[in-house]
């Protein structure tokens, strides 16, 4: 089994692509570093999502051409930009848009084909934000991308279930990620305190869920927002 995962050079990430190997798969990771980590199933590509325009040619005709069917496709890495709207800068928030939302929906547009060419019964996995649906201050840019992301999932699913394809989106809650660094202790208590369980969200429990919604066991659920946030009220 083939599975193309973006940003698995760290974070979670990166403990999807472990996940995925440990249970058998081959990965074919794109990110823009080297993970910290190798295997003879791992597969990298190091390229920029933000350069759209190449994604086609660098990713599937020189990494993942057809003859390799992808039975999941894994759409993790994001960018964060953390502003007040008063505050707006045009070519972050574009940055922002091309990495978290365009490239996703271009490479779908491959992956798609793929899929069909090879008759593969696939699933189309997002990683969202519980900022998508929970406010946060400073956050209303970047819960816009995952708004997006959300919305296209949920028509992926009706547009494409009949072929077998499925499309969902996996909402984390606030984790100890590379994204979330620069939070000091008082601003993730505030955070956490507003979970049911009062601590960080899992990252192992979030990659163990995307693999689940890979896997055949998952095989009824698509159109779906699977959250893994604690408890976030």
């Amino acid at each position: 089994m083939n599975v193309l995962i973006t940003g698995g050079s760290r974070g979670l990430g990166l403990e999807t692509v472990k996940k995925f190997i440990c249970n058998g798969w081959n990965v074919y990771n794109i990110s823009r570093t080297k993970p910290n980590y190798e295997h003879e199933r791992l597969h990298n590509l190091f390229f920029d999502l933000s350069n759209i325009e190449e994604i086609k040619v660098k990713v599937f005709k020189n990494f993942l051409k057809n003859d390799t069917p992808i039975h999941a496709a894994i759409h993790n890495a994001a960018i964060a930009y953390d502003d007040l709207v008063t505050n707006a800068k045009f070519k972050n928030l574009e940055k922002m848009y091309r990495i978290n939302v365009l490239a996703p929906i271009m490479m779908n547009r491959e992956i798609l084909r793929n899929m069909i060419f090879n008759k593969t019964k696939g699933s189309i996995v997002f990683v969202s934000s519980v900022s998508s649906t929970t406010g946060y201050k400073g956050l209303s840019m970047y819960a816009s991308t995952k708004g997006a992301l959300e919305s296209h999932s949920k028509n992926l699913a009706r547009e494409w279930g009949p072929r077998g394809i499925r499309s969902n989106c996996v909402v984390p809650g606030f984790m100890k990620t590379e994204m979330s660094k620069n939070l000091n202790s008082e601003q993730e208590k505030r955070i956490y305190n507003r979970t049911c369980l009062k601590k960080e969200t899992d990252i192992d429990s979030v990659a163990s869920t995307i693999l689940f919604l890979c896997s055949e066991d998952s095989r009824s659920i698509t159109g779906e927002k699977i959250y893994v946030d604690n408890g976030t009220v």
